[in-house]
């Protein structure tokens, strides 16, 4: 008889749990609680598609290899060689290049292994200097959202520099329809698996059955009644914006200044704008105690300067906060193997981007789903 099991919350690492565990011979049920699955996978409906902050993929780890194996990756898209250019913001304006400390970091002192008990920014500070050790915190703010990424732990950050600045082709992908298409064609997946999904179904109680929750911690905490489901991630302030294409818009802009981010969507993916229109999404990362309001005005400066004139050229946009669910950071002396336990005993598996797996922000589900799939698929 096949063993049942219980999914709870439909976004990434959900889908992806609910599949693998079809596929090792469960009777899988998918309860999420909103009308729509997706969760922070999920993107705003056309013309203008939006996601919830950055979103790519970077192929080199098994959350690709996952993901492609199910094909439900989908088309990829590549921007033009004219609109590829890459910039920083260095001392309020912007160049091509990073400053040359900076650069002698990721090239020189790329075979160096970080210390994990250690912050970022004196471990960096001794290699090259505090100017460029803040540059380099504040570059990879891109995928930490934290104002103060130097307070991390060295290895953390360093790992994460040497993904994001690798000297080689970069792994990004960049999936045509966005992120949105990979949810439906996971959503697609589950149900020709025979996944029962049932949505707006919100589960107050852990069901008897062997349970999987892919919710974020604060929901988590409440289902299990368990107040240590604790962990850091990210504050910032998220702004979208669409104008009708112009030759002065960057396509993607570190802001070694204040940690902001920019990048066009629609350089590489036509399908997320109307013809003739460019999609940026850009954020800033929120500063210990300061006001959301101050945030997005140093964020809106920004993009005075990365999308010259956007304040009377928009034809869309939207703001947004994003705290606390932007993935797991760690701070000295923390890796990922220090984060909320997969296995939580009693049957019960915990999942998402805030848990004990490795990779950054959406690999951490995909990851963290297929083990306590396989998991809790071993145990009679």
């Amino acid at each position: 008889m096949a063993k049942e099991i219980t999914v709870v919350g439909g976004g990434l690492a959900g889908l992806v749990a609910a599949i693998e565990a079809a596929e090792r011979g469960a009777r899988v049920t998918l309860h999420e609680a909103h009308s729509t699955l997706g969760g922070r996978a999920r993107a705003t409906s056309g013309p203008h598609v939006a996601h919830d902050g950055a979103h790519v993929f970077y192929a080199d780890g098994p959350h690709w290899r996952w993901l492609t194996r199910h094909g439900v990756i989908g088309r990829l898209g590549m921007p033009s060689l004219r609109e590829a250019g890459i910039g920083f913001r260095v001392e309020g304006g912007l160049r091509r290049l990073p400053p040359r400390r900076f650069l002698t970091m990721l090239l020189a002192h790329r075979g160096r292994t970080a210390p994990v008990d250690r912050d970022f920014h004196s471990w960096a500070s001794d290699l090259v200097g505090e100017d460029a050790a803040r540059q380099a915190a504040h570059a990879i703010a891109a995928a930490t959202y934290d104002a103060d990424t130097g307070r991390l732990s060295a290895a953390f950050v360093w790992h994460l520099l040497k993904r994001v600045f690798a000297p080689k082709p970069p792994a990004v992908r960049w999936v045509v329809g966005g992120w949105q298409s990979v949810v439906d064609r996971l959503a697609a997946t589950a149900g020709a698996r025979g996944v029962d999904i049932v949505l707006g179904s919100r589960i107050t109680e852990v069901p008897n059955t062997p349970t999987i929750v892919a919710t974020e911690l604060a929901s988590a905490r409440r289902l299990l009644g368990d107040d240590t489901l604790r962990w850091d991630s990210g504050h910032a302030a998220l702004l979208d914006i669409a104008v009708p294409r112009g030759r002065g818009d960057r396509f993607v802009v570190f802001d070694l200044d204040e940690g902001g981010f920019h990048e066009c969507y629609s350089a590489q993916d036509a399908t997320v704008a109307p013809a003739g229109e460019s999609l940026f999404q850009l954020q800033m990362p929120v500063r210990e105690g300061e006001r959301k309001a101050d945030a997005a005005s140093r964020l809106a400066r920004l993009a005075d300067r990365t999308v010259p004139g956007w304040r009377e050229r928009a034809t869309w946009h939207r703001t947004a906060t994003a705290q606390g669910r932007t993935g797991a950071i760690d701070r000295p002396g923390r890796t990922w193997r220090d984060r909320p336990a997969i296995d939580r005993g009693g049957d019960v598996y915990l999942v998402g981007d805030m848990v004990a797996a490795p990779g950054m922000r959406g690999e951490i589900s995909v990851n963290s789903a297929v083990h306590a799939a396989t998991l809790t698929c071993a145990r009679t």
